[in-house]
């Protein structure tokens, strides 16, 4: 295996590299490596691998699935679902032609929670990112949280993610990154801030930070990497099935787009017309992805589904009643009644799935992952939420009904509408849940989730005969308000904790020159039914070597079981530096279905260690993370974007050297154990006063795990600190700056002046 360079932070022209991310769709196989392998034995027949292998064999091979993921369309926003104003015409076709659930829900009323459901089964009570950002860091997946991506990966899918993604940070090489969570290939918005940009001028591909041409429609983008995608699984890879996860930003505030067509001349205001136009622009969207897998002869081997992460919005002057866009429904975005949550749902598989069906089973859009998984053939995690609803689309069978449907919402926003239906009660925590067709929601106070029931207000509403929540039947229906208040404490495990689910790789950040270390592999099944013949096999960088420390096969793993190995790996008396992968794969079988997982874990080696007296801005670091923006040169660190920042300043007096950062802020350096000293003035910069005096951190020296030198809290009142620490013999030097006072705004710190002087140079 060849060394894996770290991919270039610089922008690269988006027409350079649509070639790449055509060719990249190839999986790159791994060579070398240790394996051991066992006799094939037969799997015990658990109900849920005979699903699996069923759904898989049907038809010969499992189905393609394209999903699409709509942005802040409501239930009422396509005509299929009574919208009248708004052209909708092929979302209305799919649904003639298709499945339309009439009770489907997304798992949040905001974005970032929804998704995070959406892609990994869990309400929003158990899942890793429960909230949109408040002052802090973007919410981000980890190495527990297993998407359907992941799941299908395993079956051999090729799985693309285009459009929007929502998590932080917007950084490659980390665990919350598309390809870290299964996805092969990535297009669009990292995080949930940078996609409220119709007019980019970034975005990503992979790894990679692609510039944009000016003026470019990111939907346009995102459509034309899409087709892209549909046309190379057609061709190349048309052996292997794909997974299309389309999450465009439309309709999204702001209601930008290139042109307002048929809405130019309506009498409606100009975020109303851009509103409509992003929904028809939604329709064109799904219709050219349509109308390719026709085209190419995909049509009756994909299931298409089409959806939206929440209920209408109403910002940046959009009026979600001129349109219906919630339908009968009561509530907004934001809102927890059922027109915040409940949202379009059409399927679409000509020959397979019911053309003109309408479901009405309450279907939240945690059963996707199942679903897929259920499809496609593959295993699933056992300790999901989400319930397959593959027997309505075609595959027979009837799909069970949850015992009970989750929401939680505690969101930093507030528009004028959803706080109306609120009662004024926007800025509080709330929670709903649903069991048959009573619903509940509740709002605590302020938002302290822990206050006692009593001090929560709570709604009741019988959805058969009300499904507008108009009537508040809580005073009447004690013993249900009772019954339900329990299941609303229950739903809500503020630490989640997964089974382990496919493969992970263990092994340090950092390998030092002449050093080995070791790699722990993992494959665990979490799954209903045992695997028999699991083996692990580890791959490093070329002319790296390693040796096995503990068996790498089992016969058999049941439900819950787990294989592990140690690797001890040796990187060389003298790597390059950069960052190198290992990567490591686990086989096993599911019934007769075999299945594949594979990881990776990013490794870095430093650059050479000081030879002479140097100030660390004229230094390489190991690594460098920060709280807002990237760590800044010489300047403080700015609004955001690289190098806007203004002069290190502490009260006037000018420091020309320097590190500008954000709390939270980490700095590594490789010293080698040749340094001596390292003296800086450290605390809030003058950039950071002059907007606001709020601002307040804690700035610590660390070597090698021990902490040397710790500022106190620093203010802009109280000015900088002298920073003076003995560093002799340290290998690894870290700077942290943390918040102080729990709000991260106006926390910019700057290391001003920081030097090193090497150990020869005391003497």
């Amino acid at each position: 295996m060849v060394a894996i360079a770290a991919p270039a932070a610089q922008g690269v022209p988006l027409s350079a590299t649509r070639r790449q991310f055509l060719a990249g769709s190839a999986l790159t196989a791994a060579a070398g490596g240790v394996t051991a392998a066992l006799p094939s034995t037969r799997a015990e027949g658990a109900d849920s691998a005979e699903r699996a292998e069923r759904g898989a064999e049907r038809h010969g091979r499992p189905p393609n699935f394209v999903v699409v993921l709509a942005d802040d369309l409501g239930w009422g926003g396509p005509g299929a679902y009574g919208q009248r104003l708004v052209s909708t015409p092929r979302l209305d076709r799919l649904a003639a032609e298709g499945l339309r659930f009439t009770q489907a829900y997304s798992t949040a009323a905001v974005c970032a929670p929804s998704r995070c459901s959406l892609l990994t089964g869990l309400h929003s009570g158990h899942a890793a990112v429960r909230e949109n950002p408040f002052n802090g860091p973007q919410g981000s997946l980890g190495d527990d949280d297993t998407t359907f991506a992941e799941v299908l990966r395993a079956r051999g899918y090729r799985t693309a993610c285009i459009g929007k993604w929502g998590f932080g940070p917007e950084e490659a090489a980390q665990p919350s990154h598309p390809n870290a969570r299964g996805f092969e290939e990535f297009f669009g918005y990292l995080t949930h801030g940078h996609a409220h940009e119709y007019f980019p001028t970034h975005l990503w591909h992979n790894g990679e930070r692609v510039e944009v041409p000016e003026g470019a429609y990111a939907v346009d983008l995102i459509e034309e990497r899409a087709l892209a995608f549909l046309d190379t699984h057609a061709g190349a890879h048309a052996d292997a099935p794909f997974l299309l996860f389309l999450a465009p930003n439309v309709p999204h505030a702001p209601s930008e787009i290139p042109d307002l067509g048929e809405y130019a001349d309506r009498p409606w205001s100009e975020a109303d017309k851009g509103h409509a136009a992003q929904i028809t622009r939604l329709d064109t969207l799904v219709g050219a992805v349509l109308d390719r897998l026709r085209r190419l002869g995909l049509d009756r081997r994909t299931l298409t589904l089409v959806t939206s992460d929440n209920g209408p919005h109403e910002e940046g002057g959009t009026d979600p009643d001129l349109f219906d866009l919630n339908g009968p429904l009561r509530g907004y975005k934001r809102n927890l009644y059922e027109g915040g949550v409940r949202v379009p749902l059409l399927a679409w598989q000509p020959g397979t799935v019911e053309a003109g069906a309408v479901s009405e089973r309450p279907t939240q859009l945690t059963d996707l992952l199942p679903t897929l998984a259920d499809l496609g053939g593959a295993p699933a995690p056992r300790d999901i939420d989400g319930l397959s609803v593959a027997g309505l689309l075609g595959r027979g069978g009837r799909p069970a009904r949850h015992g009970h449907l989750y929401w939680y919402r505690n969101d930093p926003g507030s528009t004028r509408r959803a706080n109306a239906e609120d009662g004024g009660r926007i800025l509080r925590l709330g929670e709903a849940v649903r069991r048959e067709d009573w619903k509940a929601v509740r709002f605590a106070p302020a938002r302290d989730r822990t206050a006692p029931d009593e001090e929560w207000q709570l709604e009741l509403y019988d959805l058969a005969a009300d499904p507008g929540e108009t009537t508040d039947l809580a005073a009447a229906h004690p013993a249900r308000v009772a019954e339900l208040t329990a299941l609303l404490r229950e739903s809500w495990v503020a630490d989640y904790r997964r089974e382990g689910f496919g493969i992970r790789v263990g092994a340090p950040g950092l390998a030092l020159p002449g050093e080995a270390f070791d790699v722990t592999v993992t494959l665990t099944n979490a799954t209903a039914a045992a695997w028999t013949d699991a083996r692990l096999r580890l791959t490093v960088p070329e002319g790296w070597r390693l040796r096995p420390l503990s068996p790498v096969a089992a016969r058999r793993l049941a439900p819950g079981a787990a294989l592990t190995a140690v690797w001890r790996v040796f990187p060389g008396a003298r790597p390059a530096a950069g960052s190198w992968q290992v990567r490591a794969e686990g086989a096993a079988r599911n019934g007769r279905t075999p299945v594949r997982y594979t990881g990776a874990r990013t490794v870095r080696t430093p650059p050479p260690a000081p030879v002479a007296d140097a100030y660390l801005s004229d230094l390489d670091w190991v690594s460098a993370a920060n709280g807002w923006g990237p760590v800044e040169i010489d300047t403080s660190n700015g609004r955001k974007e690289a190098g806007d920042g203004t002069p290190i300043s502490f009260g006037g007096i000018v420091h020309a050297k320097g590190l500008g950062v954000h709390a939270p802020s980490e700095l590594v350096y490789y010293l080698g154990g040749r340094a001596a000293r390292l003296t800086a003035v450290v605390g809030i910069d003058d950039f950071s006063a002059r907007q606001s005096p709020a601002g307040a951190t804690v700035a610590e020296v660390w070597g090698d795990g021990t902490l040397r030198w710790a500022s106190g809290t620093l203010t802009a009142a109280g000015g900088p600190r002298a920073v003076e620490v003995d560093v002799t013999g340290v290998s690894l030097l870290r700077l942290v700056v943390r918040d102080a006072n729990g709000d991260n705004s106006y926390d910019h710190t700057s290391w001003a002046a920081a030097h090193l002087r090497v150990a020869h140079a005391a003497e």
